[in-house]
């Protein structure tokens, strides 16, 4: 997630990131399908992507590689939405049948879980530090 992005609000999405085997194959995938410039990201050993819209220095997703930090993340498009209570949100996630697919993470003093709702569908919280 990038804190480049300007602060959405409660239920909104805030960001949105691919977790993939192969992030350098994906990127390129969406630079040429979509059109989308890069940045990188330092994930110590190695590089994860952010994804702007042409000429925009703000980005609006992530491909990251499913290892170090993302090894856990599930597969595939995660969005991200924003709460007002990471804690409250996922005792309701619990509560209605979902669950959390990992701990949570911090990002500076933001925080952060995906979970999976009861359908199976997967999507993270997000807090606001």
């Amino acid at each position: 997630m990038s804190e480049a992005q300007s602060e959405p609000a409660f239920g909104q999405a805030a960001w949105l990131d691919l977790t993939v085997p192969d992030s350098e194959q994906i990127r390129d995938f969406y630079t040429k399908v979509v059109g989308f410039e890069t940045s990188t990201v330092d994930m110590g050993g190695y590089q994860d992507y952010c994804l702007h819209p042409p000429g925009q220095d703000a980005p609006v997703a992530g491909v990251c590689r499913t290892a170090g930090a993302n090894a856990d993340q599930p597969g595939g498009w995660i969005p991200y939405f924003t709460v007002a209570d990471l804690d409250e949100s996922l005792a309701q996630v619990e509560a209605l049948g979902g669950k959390a697919l990992a701990a949570v993470r911090t990002m500076g003093k933001d925080r952060f879980c995906p979970v999976q709702d009861p359908s199976g569908a997967v999507c993270a919280l997000y807090q606001k530090g």
